[in-house]
């Protein structure tokens, strides 16, 4: 049974909801990512989103965008992103870590390859944005051969048809994209996003991680009342950027934010 699965499979026993929080790797440099990632564990987080820095990122509003360019000045690939999970891991056996990217550096390395070292380094799941379903019935199977869940996204604009097919080849958990937009966009309806979750539920067992849109402790309260994962990304990485002199601050409000909303969501 995968990180992922063990971890949903005891948040559902507590009747709680998964708190994943989204970092680029390397932002704002490497040294940085160990101290931030125990940072988030012990604010109150249960899955690690592990960003690949990547040049041209087609989902990612601006404030990732320029993560990316800091994490890729320091020349962070994928490569070191595993690096990254595997220092990670000699300390921490327990909390899940996914990838999420794009297919051009997974390519590159070859799936099979990336596939192998992904596993050996510890990652648990891997989300790749612009990975079509009609692709991923070869590169899922490969991925589950090594331990590795496929987390895929799903949007407002998905039919139920096509989300059906991209479910059949999704483990760990599904990733819904709360609005149509990019990463750090502000207009959040819960209703919208609860009549599609009851839709989505119909058609996949997996448990349904919502992000896009959620900034604070009331916005990931209200998501976490309907869906099984809280995804938050944009508002953890403008710590970053308002605290480029200062990664003890940049830490520090970064785990003020976690720990504001694990309470919101468990209260």
């Amino acid at each position: 049974m995968s990180r992922i699965k063990q971890c949903f499979d005891r948040l559902r026993a507590e009747g709680r909801k998964a708190l994943i929080p989204y970092i680029t790797a390397g932002d704002p440099n490497p040294q940085m990512m160990l101290p931030l990632m125990h940072e988030l564990v012990e604010a109150g987080v249960d899955v690690i989103e592990l960003g690949v820095p990547f040049s041209d990122p087609m989902a990612d509003g601006p404030v990732i965008q320029l993560a990316m360019e800091r994490a890729l000045a320091h020349n962070v690939g994928l490569r070191d992103v595993l690096d990254m999970v595997r220092e990670f891991r000699k300390t921490n056996q327990t909390t899940p870590v996914a990838l999420m990217g794009y297919l051009n550096p997974v390519e590159h390395m070859g799936y099979e390859a990336f596939a192998e070292q992904a596993a050996a380094a510890g990652v648990d799941g891997v989300l790749l944005v612009d990975l079509p379903p009609e692709e991923a019935e070869e590169v899922a199977p490969l991925f589950r051969s090594h331990g590795l869940d496929s987390i895929f996204l799903l949007a407002p604009t998905t039919t139920l048809e096509r989300a059906r097919r991209i479910c059949e080849n999704a483990s760990g958990y599904v990733y819904y994209v709360s609005l149509k937009g990019v990463t750090g966009s502000a207009a959040l309806n819960v209703t919208e996003v609860a009549e599609k979750l009851k839709q989505l539920r119909t058609i996949t067992d997996l448990p349904i991680g919502v992000g896009f849109g959620i900034r604070d402790g009331a916005s990931a309260a209200a998501i976490a009342s309907v869906a099984d994962g809280v995804v938050v990304g944009s508002v953890l990485v403008s710590q970053i950027a308002a605290n480029l002199g200062d990664p003890e601050q940049a830490r520090a409000g970064i785990a003020a934010i976690i720990r504001d909303m694990r309470a919101a969501m468990d209260r």
